[in-house]
């Protein structure tokens, strides 16, 4: 089983999603949001990969969009919110089963 550790350490997509709204949510640096730089460093993910992910994220309603000093910024919504903690509930509950989402 030497492939179990990979695994684990593997994100899946609903993860990395998880973990950029979770960052918009609890760690923005100021009240304008996040920027694209420091959600890269926070997602551990790359520039190509993530942007395409905002880009979903923004256009489902999850997270808002802002130009801040030329920047683009990413704030949750309050639909992200709710998605969240809905995330939140079914990865616990599907923990318990053993099972990765």
């Amino acid at each position: 089983m030497s492939n179990s550790h990979n695994m684990s350490s593997y994100r899946t997509h609903m993860q990395i999603i998880g973990d950029i709204l979770l960052t918009t949510r609890d760690n923005t640096p100021d009240e304008q949001g996040a920027s694209i730089t420091y959600l890269i460093r926070k997602a551990n993910i790359s520039h190509g990969r993530i942007s395409k992910i905002l880009n979903n994220l923004v256009a489902q309603g999850l997270l808002e969009q802002s130009n801040s000093s030329g920047a683009c910024k990413y704030k949750i919504s309050h639909v992200g919110r709710e998605f969240l903690q809905a995330y939140n509930t079914f990865n616990k509950f599907a923990d318990g089963y053993g099972l990765t989402i």
